[in-house]
C-alpha cells in the first residue's frame, strides 16, 4: 500500500471541558513524539498509523499536557488565558482603556472603542479557550487603531534620522511570530505585543526593521546598520527573550 511521505492532520485533546487542538503529523519518522510551546500542541506518528492508533496516543498526550499544565503554569495560561473581567482596567503603554464585557447569543464577537473604554461583546457559546482568544485578538486589533498614528510618526520620523528610505505602509498587527517585518516593497510590520515594552526597545525593533529596508537579511552589513545608529541594541534583544510571555494583552 502506498503512503503519502507527510500528512498533517487536526486532532483534540479535552482538558477541563475545553477542547484544544492537536496537530497530529504523520511521518516517516519511527515511533512518536509530542511536544507542547505556547503556541502549538503537536503529536508525530508513523505516517502507516490509522485513526485507533491516532486515538490512542492523543489521549496519551492529553495526560502527559495536563501534567505539562501542573509543571509548568505558563503554558497552561497560554491555553487557557487570561479570563478578561467586567470593569478591569487594560494597561498598555502608558493608556489605560476600561473594560466592558458582555457575552450575548450572537455568532459573531465585536469590540468597539468609547473614549477610553473598550467594549466587548462576545460571543457566549465560545468555550474558555476561544472566548480568551477572540478578546485577545478584538482588544488587538481596536489598541492598533488607537496607536497607529502614534507609531506611524516614530517610524517615519526615525527613518527621516537614520536611513531615509521609502515606505510603503505602516502596520500594527497580532502577531506572535515576531516582533517586526519589512518587505522589499517597503511595508512595516509590528506586532501589538510591542507595545506592552518599554519605548527603547520599541525604537530598537523599528530601527531594525528599518534597515531591512536596505539589507533585506541578517548579514554582518545588516548588523553594522543597526549598531552605527543604535550601539547598545543588544541589551534591547536580551529584554526581548526575556520579556516575551509577559508582552501580550
Amino acid at each position: 500500500m502506498f503512503f503519502p511521505k507527510k500528512r498533517t492532520l487536526k486532532g483534540l485533546i479535552h482538558i477541563d471541558g475545553v477542547a484544544l487542538p492537536v496537530r497530529v503529523v504523520l511521518d516517516l519518522a519511527h515511533g512518536h513524539y509530542y511536544s507542547l510551546t505556547t503556541r502549538r500542541i503537536t503529536l508525530r506518528l508513523p505516517v502507516t498509523a490509522g485513526e485507533p492508533l491516532i486515538r490512542e496516543y492523543l489521549h496519551v498526550v492529553q495526560e502527559w499536557v495536563i501534567a505539562q499544565f501542573e509543571k509548568q503554569p505558563a503554558y497552561r495560561e497560554a491555553y487557557f488565558g487570561k479570563q478578561f473581567k467586567h470593569g478591569e482596567l487594560l494597561t498598555v503603554g502608558e493608556r489605560k482603556y476600561m473594560l466592558s464585557l458582555e457575552f450575548k447569543d450572537r455568532v459573531t464577537s465585536s469590540a468597539k472603542l468609547v473614549g477610553d473604554t473598550i467594549c466587548l461583546e462576545l460571543n457566549e457559546n465560545l468555550n474558555s479557550w476561544q472566548r480568551t482568544k477572540t478578546a485577545k485578538t478584538l482588544l488587538s486589533r481596536i489598541v492598533a487603531k488607537d496607536f497607529q498614528k502614534e507609531i506611524a510618526h516614530r517610524v517615519t520620523e526615525m527613518n527621516a534620522r537614520t536611513f531615509r528610505q521609502p515606505i510603503r505602509s505602516i502596520n500594527l498587527k497580532y502577531n506572535h511570530s515576531n516582533w517586526g517585518s519589512c518587505s522589499s516593497a517597503g511595508n512595516v510590520n509590528l506586532s501589538t505585543r510591542l507595545l506592552f515594552a518599554p519605548r527603547s526597545v520599541q525604537d530598537y525593533v523599528i530601527l531594525h526593521e528599518l534597515a531591512h529596508l536596505i539589507e533585506m537579511n541578517h548579514s554582518d552589513r545588516f548588523w553594522a546598520l543597526v549598531e552605527q545608529h543604535m550601539p547598545q541594541y543588544e541589551q534591547a534583544e536580551k529584554w526581548l527573550k526575556a520579556n516575551r510571555a509577559s508582552c501580550d494583552f
